[in-house]
């Protein structure tokens, strides 16, 4: 069981930068790929970007591209994700997830923290 708790959102002005955290516990996190997803409001869940066992390989929504980057320190059993350049687009609530670098799905799941953007 791997447990995760996400922290680092809050309110920032268009343009500024956030950065998120995602503390694992329960197993190592080495073997896990992480990954990091949003839920506006009246919106389904959508993928942001996720990041292999490892740490060398990527992958980004579009939308994000550019803008944001993950990264994960296996010593600290944590996953990033920095935000910088920040639309009004972006506000909604970002969820940490992680699965087993054998799986296709994303099992474990954070609570959520709030990312509001303002003009």
């Amino acid at each position: 069981q791997v447990t995760l708790v996400e922290s680092g959102g809050g309110l920032v002005q268009a343009g500024g930068s956030l950065r998120l955290s995602c503390v694992a516990s329960g197993r190592t996190f080495s073997t896990y790929t992480g990954g990091w997803f949003r839920q506006a409001p009246g919106k389904e869940r959508e993928f942001v970007a996720h990041i292999n066992w490892s740490g060398s390989s990527t992958a980004y929504a579009d939308s994000v591209k550019g803008r944001f980057t993950i990264s994960k320190d296996n010593a600290k059993n944590t996953v990033y994700l920095q935000m910088n350049s920040l639309k009004l687009e972006d506000t909604a609530v970002y969820y940490c997830a992680a699965r087993h670098y054998s799986a296709s799905q994303f099992y474990y799941w954070g609570q959520g923290t709030q990312v509001t953007v303002s003009s």
